[in-house]
């Protein structure tokens, strides 16, 4: 009788965390030009129409071209940092660590405000490059934890064994090094790259309306009306992260990614 009651409880609270999507995916399907439901008919333009309207295609473009620049620039910034804490631990990598992960444990609109300052200082308020930048800076931390997750997992008897053979340090972090924290390497890249692709106080702060990203496009919509455009757009971003949360957990074995596994642990 337990285990029915738990599983019940557990299938009520999966309802409830669920049903907002419910409501926005029925919305997003209306085929009313409202915020209805239950939704009145059926109708996929409100999909068509990310594509075809060349404001939306446009906010869609720019939050895309961002996100991969953020990413990729996060990926650039915290594998040095997790390279050299595993090669030697030192006070000061230690300190330089901390400052990587401190941005994201600060409150977003801390950071916005501190990115807001600083690029309206140098005057480059306003530029594309200082909201992928900015982007860069807030999310280094999640490629940060995933790559030294990686770096941990390495046996060091296997590149002691490299070094005896007579492979340099380049050798090594090229043949063995990488190959084996490629996986960690992607999926934060992809943690960074969702979570960009979403985020809104850091970029209204420093590009403000002067480049529309999708959660910016979706604020300024709001003064305009409700479309079922908005709530299509939503779904899609929530499939778009779940597609690429799905792959990193399918090839890459998402507990051991997320530090579940450790070195000299059973495989």
């Amino acid at each position: 009788m337990s285990t029915a009651l738990s599983r019940l409880f557990f299938a009520l609270v999966a309802l409830f965390l669920a049903a907002p999507l419910i409501v926005i995916a029925g919305v997003s399907v209306n085929e009313m030009r409202s915020l209805t439901f239950p939704p009145v008919g059926f109708s996929l333009a409100w999909y068509g129409e990310i594509f075809t309207d060349p404001g939306w295609r446009g906010a869609l473009t720019v939050s895309v071209l961002i996100a991969l620049g953020a990413a990729t620039l996060a990926v650039a910034i915290a594998l040095p940092i997790a390279y050299s804490l595993w090669r030697r631990v030192s006070a000061v990598g230690r300190i330089i660590q901390t400052l990587g992960i401190s941005p994201f444990v600060l409150p977003p609109v801390i950071t916005a405000l501190g990115a807001l300052s600083l690029w309206a200082t140098v005057g480059a308020y306003g530029a594309w490059y200082t909201v992928v930048i900015s982007h860069a800076i807030f999310f280094t931390s999640l490629p940060l934890v995933t790559i030294s997750l990686g770096f941990s997992t390495i046996d060091r008897e296997v590149t002691e064994a490299a070094r005896t053979m007579g492979a340099d340090d380049r050798t090594v972090l090229t043949t063995i090094v990488l190959p084996m924290i490629v996986p960690y390497i992607v999926s934060g890249f992809a943690f960074a790259f969702v979570l960009s692709l979403n985020e809104y106080i850091v970029a209204y702060m420093t590009v403000g309306f002067t480049l529309e990203t999708v959660p910016i496009k979706i604020f300024n919509a709001l003064r305009y009306g409700y479309t079922p455009t908005m709530a299509s757009i939503s779904i899609l971003f929530v499939a778009v992260a779940v597609a690429v949360f799905g792959t990193v957990a399918w090839f890459g074995d998402l507990p051991k990614l997320l530090g579940a596994w450790r070195a000299g642990d059973e495989k």
